[in-house]
């Protein structure tokens, strides 16, 4: 599988984009489960007039990554063709905070944080794969550019470390967390459990939201960073539920390229079940 993987990376990113639309549309015929699950999470969302792209980008998402994570990390950014918002970056920066990235499974959110890492030590919170033969090739990949920090306390020590030195630190607000990491927080309309560390971290740094939105045809990314909406404020819970509804709004921008086969409502093992 490794050489696969590895000889798929040598491929044009239009031939694997096109596979991996072809891919997309296979596996929402093959699943019964999945078409139901992805209908019900785009209805829900607001977004259902939306779903024949978002079968192709799903596919597409997985179908890219031997270009992330098996090529050199200058070829890799290199895909980044355009950028918008690089002055909030700035703006952060100046203040001599830290700043906290948000990315959601939006677009290609594996390119967003080695882009950010060619401009600053950036330290991202991950989780080692569970496929043996991918995770030596997914750390080098991200390892070449970035700080990779688990996802237990000895990593959250590592986030907390990073942007007391006034670094930046990356994570997937709408991962979902472990039991007692997390709240139960209104995600489009539905109790999702939402993790809480992003909303801690945040209350010592700059939150800024970026997404990588994957162009047409192959062409590359469009990196958009932008500040929040709103201030977060209130308890960690309205923190929290803040994130989300900022997540909400991106989304509903993108519609098709986020990942809504992601079991975004389900119950962790332990958790009590939402009010």
């Amino acid at each position: 599988m490794a050489f696969l993987f590895r000889l798929l990376s040598r491929l044009p990113l239009p031939l694997l984009h096109n596979l991996g639309a072809l891919f997309g549309w296979l596996n929402w015929l093959a699943s019964p489960v999945y078409r139901r699950h992805m209908r019900e999470n785009m209805a829900l969302a607001g977004v259902g007039d939306a779903w024949s792209g978002a079968i192709a980008e799903a596919g597409k998402t997985i179908f890219e990554l031997p270009k992330l994570w098996a090529r050199p990390h200058a070829e890799v950014v290199g895909r980044v063709a355009r950028v918008t918002g690089w002055d909030h970056v700035e703006e952060a920066v100046a203040r001599g905070r830290g700043i906290v990235f948000l990315t959601p499974h939006l677009g290609c959110f594996e390119i967003t944080a080695q882009y950010i890492a060619t401009a600053m030590p950036l330290t991202v919170l991950y989780r080692r794969s569970k496929h043996a033969w991918l995770a030596p090739i997914m750390e080098a990949g991200r390892g070449a550019s970035l700080k990779l920090a688990p996802a237990d306390l000895s990593g959250v020590r590592r986030l907390m470390k990073a942007l007391r030195q006034g670094e930046a630190v990356g994570m997937l607000p709408d991962q979902i967390p472990r039991n007692g990491e997390g709240v139960w927080a209104p995600f489009f309309g539905r109790p999702a459990y939402t993790m809480t560390l992003a909303a801690r971290l945040a209350e010592s740094a700059t939150p800024l939201l970026v997404f990588a939105e994957r162009l047409p045809y192959g062409a590359g990314y469009h990196v958009r960073f932008q500040p929040l909406s709103t201030p977060l404020s209130g308890d960690l819970a309205a923190r929290a539920a803040r994130i989300n509804h900022e997540l909400e709004a991106l989304i509903r921008q993108w519609p098709e390229q986020y990942l809504w086969g992601y079991k975004r409502y389900k119950r962790p093992r332990g958790v009590p079940a939402p009010a």
